[in-house]
């Protein structure tokens, strides 16, 4: 397939295909993430852009920005070798590691809070039960 033969995709095909809103894949744009072709007012996006909405919602899911995700982006667009970008990439993967690593300890600490105050609810319920009884 030569460029111009190269498959270019819909809004709605990207939409459906990612199961994500037609709304989401134009405030992508309107963020400077992705840039579709327009005919008139039809988007036509191309396999850059159908890789690179792949990447965003990949990296919503790692816990990326979409500030951090452009700056991928700028730098991939900047320097084709990829290494710059890589050693950016892996910067950010250590930045998510120990936000997530805190979270879990944050988790932790509120479960057993959590368990502290149920039991002394149940106790205190328990207790409030024996003297209505009694």
């Amino acid at each position: 397939m030569t460029e111009k033969e190269e498959k270019t995709y819909s809004i709605s095909e990207l939409a459906k295909e990612f199961d994500i809103t037609t709304r989401s894949i134009r405030f992508y744009e309107d963020q400077g993430l992705i840039t579709p072709l327009r005919s008139g007012q039809t988007r036509i996006y191309s396999k850059r852009d159908r890789v690179r909405l792949k990447l965003i919602l990949r990296g919503k899911r790692l816990g990326f920005s979409l500030a951090e995700t452009g700056q991928l982006f700028e730098l991939y667009d900047a320097d084709k070798s990829s290494v710059t970008q890589l050693n950016t990439m892996l910067k950010l993967i250590e930045l998510k590691k120990a936000e997530l690593h805190q979270q879990m300890d944050d988790i932790k600490v509120v479960l057993m809070e959590l368990v502290t105050v149920e039991k002394r609810c149940r106790d205190t319920l328990a207790d409030a039960k024996q003297h209505k009884t009694a």
